[in-house]
């Protein structure tokens, strides 16, 4: 049976998730391990500091260095919000699925 996404539409195909995100089409999928990357790389395309991320998130300076640096930290709900916010991409779990907004 194919698989489909939740709105029903058939996947045909997927993208190798090793290519570079700069580079991503409007869907792809990654895994949770590579939202930490993402995270700060579109923090960092965003001019904020941490500090300034976290200030807009509400969190503290640790807390997104934490998401940044430490992906086997359980913060997958901090990375998400932090890619939605800071790049043009939200996500659609749980499969962590980009999709431009």
């Amino acid at each position: 049976m194919p698989e489909r996404e939740a709105d029903g539409k058939e996947i045909v195909g997927n993208m190798p998730t090793c290519m570079h995100f700069s580079f991503m089409a409007t869907k792809q999928r990654v895994k949770e391990s590579e939202l930490a990357g993402l995270a700060k790389e579109y923090r960092i395309k965003s001019g904020l500091s941490k500090v300034e991320a976290a200030a807009a998130l509400g969190v503290t300076r640790p807390t997104i260095q934490l998401a940044e640096e430490n992906p086997e930290e359980s913060l997958t709900k901090l990375r998400c919000r932090m890619i939605e916010k800071f790049s043009p991409f939200g996500v659609v779990g749980p499969f962590f699925q980009l999709r431009r907004k």
